[in-house]
């Protein structure tokens, strides 16, 4: 005689109790992050604004009503369109050459995204490798590295960008690549701390017992427990590049003529700030809502990382 087990089955009022409500089921898990992001004003604010300027930076051949570069005399310094003498042909006017103001400050927004972005990208990679093996080793590595960084900190970024611009030439290039040597050190002081912090952690030891290689404990067990921390340097890292890169063009060391810049753009307008201020207001209010933005966006994911949450 065999005894069969059948399988409990669930009555249609407890299914209907539990889909009414009266047994809470745990939401999904994007629900949650979707919930938790647009919960924080200022992180919903940023993550937004800057989602569109990704969006105008890659799709501004499209959304740009003409050439960028092309120069028209005879339509020279023409108002926006909310001014008397404005022409919806230009909507926010144009500069001294006659090119459309709306069109360059679309394609600006690439400039400044891409030099924000590779600049972050290169420092990080310095800095975090510098501060990874100074937590995680100490001693002698650690005062060495410690003695690079205070020296580093001692250097005016802004002077010693100039300095190097001026010797070795202002380009889009050149502009990267000194931001991406000069704005290290947040990454090198954070990691750093981070991972003096970590390198005594239960799991690092574990990794250590079982013959993990170096390269494997840094890179697999080190590294992405402090990749929260260094996202939220590389947002304000990338604020203070696109800042330092508007300065740079501003004294005519950085991205030159005819290339869209935001901080060109000011330079260009600024013999006509009184009488156009238009020209220098509307570069100027798009580098201040791309700043802000990302500053929103960093600070947001620094309240989402701290213990228990930062309002």
């Amino acid at each position: 005689m065999t005894t069969s087990h059948a399988s409990p089955r669930v009555s249609p009022a407890a299914t209907s109790a539990i889909s009414g409500g009266e047994i809470p089921l745990p939401a999904p898990a994007w629900s949650r992050i979707t919930r938790r992001v647009f919960g924080h004003r200022g992180l919903a604010i940023g993550l937004v604004l800057v989602a569109l300027a990704v969006l105008i930076a890659v799709f501004a051949p499209l959304l740009a009503p003409h050439d960028p570069y092309h120069q028209d005399i005879a339509n020279r310094m023409v108002p926006p369109v909310w001014h008397d003498k404005g022409s919806w042909t230009h909507v926010l006017g144009t500069d001294k050459l006659g090119r459309d103001t709306l069109s360059r400050l679309l394609f600006g927004t690439r400039i400044s995204l891409t030099i924000g972005l590779v600049a972050a990208l290169i420092s990080g990679v310095i800095g975090t490798t510098l501060g990874v093996l100074a937590g995680y080793f100490g001693g002698r590595v650690d005062a060495v590295i410690s003695y690079i960084i205070t020296t580093r900190l001692a250097m005016p970024v802004v002077l010693v960008a100039l300095a190097l611009a001026s010797l070795t030439g202002g380009s889009l290039t050149t502009v990267i690549v000194l931001l991406g040597l000069l704005l290290w050190d947040r990454f090198a002081v954070v990691s750093r701390s981070v991972t003096q912090q970590m390198r005594d952690a239960e799991y690092v030891y574990a990794a250590r017992t079982l013959g993990c290689s170096l390269p494997h404990i840094l890179l697999r067990e080190v590294l992405p427990n402090i990749a929260g921390s260094l996202i939220v340097v590389m947002t304000l890292e990338m604020a203070h590049a696109i800042l330092l890169e508007a300065t740079l063009s501003f004294l005519g060391m950085g991205v030159q003529p005819p290339l869209p810049s935001w901080g060109l753009m000011v330079a260009e307008g600024k013999a006509y700030m009184f009488f156009q201020p238009w020209v220098i207001a509307i570069p100027g209010i798009a580098l201040f809502v791309l700043v802000l933005a990302i500053n929103l966006l960093g600070d947001g994911l620094r309240d989402l990382n701290a213990p228990g949450g930062r309002n």
